[in-house]
């Protein structure tokens, strides 16, 4: 079955519903499903279409690609525009892709100008049926930041997104009437719940402009005036609208459920969140993007306190999860799970035994819930976003002026975590020389917020770098 399966139901039900608003402009199902039909037969003409970037940022104009591609059997593979320049065109490359649907003109930055499709401008031609698509097909590759100083492809089929998909539009209650607001990038994970839960069963999907995420305030009145039910975020952005979205004054009536994942959500924060929306179901989801969502808790208002974490809960999508008995690393076997990493144009195994290996550091508590203790290695969670150090650390050291560094974490209370880059410069050279280039190629949420010159960095025996005692010193400081 594939991923557009019900919303393809959903189009025979309901034809003339809402489907898609975005500012002004708004499709109903059936103008969705004609649009996107238009699309995909002009990808037909592509021979062995099996991947294709999607080059346009989050709303109406980028899903109608998405949903083109996936009826035409390929997968999709969204592109954070924000990037620089080089991670892009790494990534296109990476994936092998046969086509890049974007808008305009090709962009001055790509390297493959030769793949772009400019969907504005595409010939009327006659829509085709859907492909007929088995489970096990690849549906999307999500890149995420990579150990080995590149990003590298989350590889999902259709049975994994299409399981998360199912249980999620059950457990939450989505159905037609419901209005979902939709913020979170289409390479994002938090995307496949927006698009394909709501879509499939029946209800409005209203993009959030990007301009109100900085602005809390406007952001509940956006919220307000769109009549919005649920919502699938970031714990740093509702912590923000808890502190200063003057929810005294702007109540939500019609928001009865709010999901959110992608970093650990402070407590008082949270607390603060509960009491300003008396009314709504709170849920705190987890999962790294190769299971998508293992694990969830019910926000149990009564068993909120300020000084304590709250759970990452219990199994969620019919996983099964186990903790490994010497490292207490969390293991997940799942439906959901990645079918691989995609990486140099092929997909590589990343599961064993049918269990995908976490790197996150679990225990269980009274009560059977899991509970979250941080990263066996060093990955960090940042804005929501999974972030090797290494991928910084091999940027860093591309600069000339710099000899060695090392990239560690530090907590921040609205964002998660923030890299902090630890350098050894080169003789008469200063943090001032090599910001600017660093700052240039990687993306925002990856630039470190501080930098520290030493002389020489730590060394353990073996002459690996001692990350613990560098930690140790910052702290310090």
């Amino acid at each position: 079955m594939s991923l557009l399966s019900a919303f393809h139901q959903q189009c025979n039900l309901m034809p003339d519903n809402i489907a898609l608003i975005e500012d002004s402009r708004q499709l109903s199902y059936q103008q969705v499903q004609i649009q996107a039909s238009l699309i995909s037969s002009q990808l037909q003409t592509i021979q062995k279409l099996e991947r294709v970037i999607i080059a346009i940022d989050r709303g109406i104009d980028a899903t109608l690609a998405i949903f083109a591609s996936l009826q035409m059997g390929a997968c999709y593979i969204p592109l954070d525009l924000k990037n620089p320049a080089h991670r892009l065109n790494y990534i296109i490359k990476d994936a092998d892709a046969q086509v890049i649907l974007g808008k305009g003109q090709c962009p001055d930055w790509l390297d493959f100008p030769e793949l772009w499709i400019n969907i504005e401008q595409l010939p009327i031609s006659p829509s085709l049926p859907p492909v007929a698509i088995v489970q096990e097909a690849l549906a999307a590759i999500l890149y995420t930041s990579g150990s080995t100083g590149n990003p590298k492809g989350v590889a999902l089929s259709h049975r994994a997104m299409g399981n998360f998909v199912n249980w999620a539009a059950k457990t939450f209650n989505i159905q037609s009437g419901d209005n979902i607001a939709s913020l979170a990038p289409f390479h994002f994970d938090l995307s496949v719940f927006d698009l394909f839960t709501s879509l499939g069963r029946g209800a409005t999907i209203h993009f959030v402009p990007a301009k109100f995420a900085m602005s809390p305030s406007r952001l509940t009145s956006w919220l307000s005036e769109h009549k919005i039910t649920a919502w699938y975020t970031v714990p740093s952005l509702l912590s923000f609208i808890a502190l200063k979205g003057a929810l005294n004054t702007t109540p939500l009536p019609y928001l009865k459920t709010i999901l959110f994942a992608g970093e650990v959500f402070p407590s008082p924060q949270l607390i603060e969140l509960c009491k300003l929306l008396p009314s709504a179901s709170l849920y705190n989801l987890y999962g790294p993007t190769e299971t998508n969502v293992c694990c969830y808790w019910p926000v149990d208002r009564n068993a909120l306190h300020i000084e304590q974490v709250i759970p990452i809960g219990i199994p969620a999508c019919s996983s099964i999860l186990k903790i490994h008995p010497e490292t207490g690393e969390l293991l997940v076997i799942s439906a959901n799970n990645l079918s691989g990493y995609w990486q140099q144009g092929k997909l590589n195994s990343a599961l064993l035994d049918n269990t995908y290996s976490t790197g996150d550091k679990v225990s269980i508590n009274a009560k059977g819930e899991y509970c979250y203790h941080g990263r066996l290695d060093r990955m960090l969670k940042c804005s929501g976003y999974r972030v090797e150090p290494a991928e910084i650390e091999q940027v860093i050291l591309q600069c000339p002026d710099v000899e060695h560094c090392a990239v560690i974490g530090i907590k921040d209370s609205t964002s998660g975590q923030r890299p902090v880059a630890i350098v050894v410069l080169k003789q008469n050279k200063t943090v001032a020389d090599i910001i600017k280039p660093i700052k240039q190629k990687l993306p925002t949420y990856m630039q470190p917020c501080k930098f520290i010159v030493l002389d020489c960095l730590p060394y353990l025996a073996n002459g690996k770098t001692d990350y613990q005692q560098l930690q140790k010193q910052l702290e310090i400081k």
